[in-house]
C-alpha cells in the first residue's frame, strides 16, 4: 500500500473524499452522528473504488481537519477578514452550507480553548442543531 499514516493527501485524493462526502446520504449520516466509525469505513471503501487507498482513520482525520479549517476560514470571513483562505473552501462551503456554522463558531468563541479542538462533540452543540 502506497499511502501510509504520514503520507500527505494529494489534491486528487481530497477531491475524491469531497465527492463522496458531498453525497446527500453521507452528509446526513455525518451531521447527526458522533460515533461514526462505520460511516468512515464505508467512505474508505468508496474511496478505494475510486483508486484512493486510505483507511477509515485517515479518512476521519482528513474530514475533521478539512472541517476545522473550513470553519476557521468561514469565521474569519464573517468577521471581515477575507485574507484567510483555503484550497477547497468553495467545495466545502457547498457541502457544509446547511450546517449552522456561524452559530457553532460563535459558541466556540465563548468557550475555553480546550473545547475548541473538538468543536462538534459538545452535547449542547448537538441539541442546538
Amino acid at each position: 500500500m502506497e499511502s501510509g499514516a504520514g503520507k500527505h493527501w494529494t489534491e486528487e485524493e481530497v477531491k475524491a473524499l469531497l465527492s463522496v462526502w458531498s453525497e446527500k446520504s453521507i452528509r446526513k449520516q455525518l451531521q447527526g452522528t458522533l460515533r461514526n466509525k462505520g460511516i468512515f469505513i464505508y467512505i474508505a471503501k468508496r474511496l478505494q473504488e475510486l483508486g484512493v487507498c486510505r483507511d477509515w482513520k485517515q479518512c476521519r482525520a482528513k474530514y475533521k481537519n478539512l472541517k476545522y479549517e473550513y470553519r476557521t476560514v468561514k469565521y474569519a470571513h464573517n468577521s471581515g477578514d477575507v485574507t484567510k483562505t483555503m484550497k477547497f473552501f468553495h467545495d466545502l462551503d457547498a457541502i457544509l452550507r446547511y450546517e449552522p456554522v456561524t452559530q457553532l463558531a460563535a459558541e466556540e468563541n465563548c468557550r475555553c480553548s480546550a473545547t475548541e479542538t473538538q468543536p462538534n462533540t459538545s452535547p449542547t452543540a448537538e441539541r442546538t442543531q
